[in-house]
């Protein structure tokens, strides 16, 4: 079975990460997130991927540049513009000349999902298309499936009122799909896979199942659960940090090569330390990760926060919920808190305080 991951929308909800990083390749505890994807796909004997691109497509070339990532072989595909998520399918099914089952996957999902399982139960039912579900506790911002008792698919129903839903299963964005199911999606227009492929699969009676398991499953594109995803793999919700040379200091605490880190400093889990990481004295940090060859200045507290790779923190800092980019400067006595997001590069002065903050690649907050 091949696969295709839709990897080309701009993740706005992230910006300004994404301004300069496409969303499938920002760090998940120093791996890029399209990493770990691949690695779950891998998993499952998958070899050949094909990465349906759009935004920023030279980032993911660059970042693959055998068109290798280990056994598997990559395939690339540009939407001339942006297609929807079945646009983007039949794209690169037409301009590749698939002719097979392939297993979709959106490109913003943290899964365990069992895709043996999945298969099997995809060809036990004949299904042109089998839809991944996942239970949520407020199925509102979802798209919610209604199946008979066989897994066959009776009803979409689009974001319901919380009180209103029929079910809190809803689309978790991996589906396995047959030609059959290709040729329902016009070509060179936008189409949406959710909103419009599947209920006119569902209106022509075609074989339309869908798989409810409860494995783990988190969609990283929100600040929120960009940082939650962090924590939910340090803490083995998805397994040990798959970190080469990674050691496990104490519980749920991770560091990777060497590190530096006065004795009067206290790491709460769960945190990890990139190589090269140069912690001062009494510096605090609990449930946070910090990235390779970073620095923190003395009496600095970084509380359930993402530092990328290289960022440097003054004396005094205050960092909490926030999203600090790759060589972000943060000046003595700065604040960052209530779900910042510093750009990369970019600059804070000393004393400045951001409270809920967007500051854009390289520029200076006074």
């Amino acid at each position: 079975m091949q696969a295709i991951i839709l990897v080309g929308g701009e993740g706005t909800r992230l910006r300004p990460l994404t301004t300069t990083t496409p969303k499938p390749l920002l760090p998940i505890v120093e791996v890029a997130f399209l990493e770990r994807q691949l690695d779950w796909l891998a998993s499952y004997g998958i070899k050949d991927v094909v990465l349906s691109l759009g935004y920023l497509p030279d980032a993911f070339v660059a970042h693959f540049p055998n068109n290798r990532f280990g056994d598997i072989n990559l395939r690339y595909v540009v939407e001339p513009s942006p297609l929807g998520t079945a646009g983007a399918i039949r794209f690169a099914v037409d301009e590749l000349g698939i002719q097979q089952r392939c297993v979709v996957c959106n490109g913003d999902v943290l899964t365990s999902l069992n895709l043996a399982e999945m298969e099997n139960f995809h060809v036990e039912h004949k299904a042109d298309a089998t839809i991944s579900l996942t239970w949520v506790d407020d199925p509102s911002a979802f798209g919610v499936v209604d199946t008979s008792s066989d897994g066959r698919v009776v009803e979409f129903i689009e974001k319901p009122k919380r009180e209103q839903a029929s079910t809190q299963w809803i689309n978790s964005g991996t589906y396995i799909l047959e030609p059959a199911a290709f040729s329902a999606i016009p070509a060179g227009v936008p189409v949406s896979i959710e909103r419009e492929t599947f209920p006119t699969l569902l209106a022509a009676a075609a074989p339309l199942y869908a798989l409810a398991t409860k494995g783990y499953w988190l969609d990283i594109g929100t600040p929120e659960k960009y940082r939650q995803a962090h924590f939910d793999v340090l803490e083995g919700v998805m397994g040990k940090p798959p970190v080469m040379g990674a050691q496990e200091v104490e519980l749920c605490c991770w560091q990777n090569g060497s590190v530096s880190v006065d004795p009067t400093a206290k790491v709460s889990p769960p945190s990890f330390l990139g190589a090269e990481v140069g912690i001062s004295a009494r510096v605090v940090i609990d449930g946070s990760t910090i990235g390779t060859k970073s620095s923190l200045g003395p009496d600095t507290q970084v509380v359930r926060s993402v530092l990328h790779d290289q960022v440097t923190v003054g004396t005094s800092v205050n960092i909490s919920d926030s999203i600090i980019g790759s060589g972000a400067i943060i000046g003595d006595g700065a604040s960052v808190i209530d779900d910042s997001i510093i750009g990369a590069g970019a600059k804070i002065a000393p004393g400045a305080t951001m409270k809920g903050a967007r500051l854009a690649p390289g520029s200076r907050a006074d």
